[in-house]
């Protein structure tokens, strides 16, 4: 609570002149919203993050998600830190994010400025496939069956070679693929291109770099190389399950709405 001083002059004799009586004012100022919200798509779960508020009274945050950009908000969870765990997304749904902020008095901020959207997708690490030219049924790989096949059955999106002293990934004429270069990570590729993909339908390949391919069934999948040799490539990949979705980690909407708030809602419906 905030304290206040008045000065009562004294105009009895029984109070003493110039004494201060202290008195409670509620505390009844919200916090500010929050900012840099985003939203990171993973395997069957979300990771949210975004910056610290800079009231110093701020207790928490509570974590919002819709189905839709402008529907209704329903609260999924609290926080006292700056960054929440989505475990309940699920695979090939779109969610869409918003934070407020709370502080010692229940007063509760707008929600954040910015509102992240993520759809979670499979992934995968240590995958190993082998060079078609010497081990052709275990050369390609399906990301929609997380699985490895022959290098030229109906499901295979990629499929590995080495050759004249070169790696190469290649894929088949109704598949695209394009070399993103180098990264840090798998999650660091957020969106696959519109334009530049591979004209001769292979990429050479280089350990720390991550690909992204558009399937034959409009889908868009990313791998990156961990390591490589004349007999194997070894890659972490994700593969994005709604058909014609290019995001492949996260995207943040720099917008505010009227959003509809789910009253009292205390999970996902």
């Amino acid at each position: 609570m905030k304290r206040l001083k008045f000065l009562i002059a004294g105009i009895a004799v029984s109070l003493l002149s110039g004494c201060y009586i202290d008195v409670e004012v509620p505390d009844t100022a919200p916090p500010s919203p929050p900012l840099g919200l985003y939203a990171e798509a993973r395997d069957n779960k979300v990771y949210l993050d975004w910056n610290h508020s800079p009231e110093r009274d701020v207790a928490g945050y509570k974590i919002w998600v819709s189905y839709s950009y402008s529907g209704r908000y329903e609260l999924i969870g609290t926080t006292g830190g700056n960054y929440f765990n989505d475990k309940d997304a699920r695979n090939g749904t779109t969610y869409y994010y918003a934070v407020s902020a709370y502080d010692y008095s229940h007063n509760e901020s707008e929600l954040s400025d910015a509102f992240a959207f993520a759809t979670p997708r499979p992934e995968g690490f240590g995958v190993s496939i082998n060079n078609y030219r010497t081990q052709p049924a275990t050369a390609g790989y399906d990301f929609l069956t997380y699985s490895i096949g022959q290098y030229n059955d109906n499901y295979t999106d990629i499929f590995f070679e080495y050759y004249n002293g070169e790696y190469y990934m290649n894929v088949w004429n109704d598949t695209d693929i394009k070399d993103m270069g180098t990264t840090n990570s798998l999650y660091e590729i957020t969106k696959a291109p519109s334009s530049g993909w591979s004209p001769t339908k292979d990429v050479i390949l280089r350990v720390g770099r991550t690909y992204v391919v558009w399937t034959n069934d409009d889908h868009y999948a990313k791998f990156r190389v961990v390591s490589i040799s004349s007999t194997r490539a070894v890659f972490d990949w994700s593969y994005q399950l709604q058909k014609g979705n290019p995001y492949l980690k996260r995207n943040v909407v720099e917008a505010r709405l009227e959003l509809k708030l789910g009253p009292g809602a205390e999970g996902r419906n």
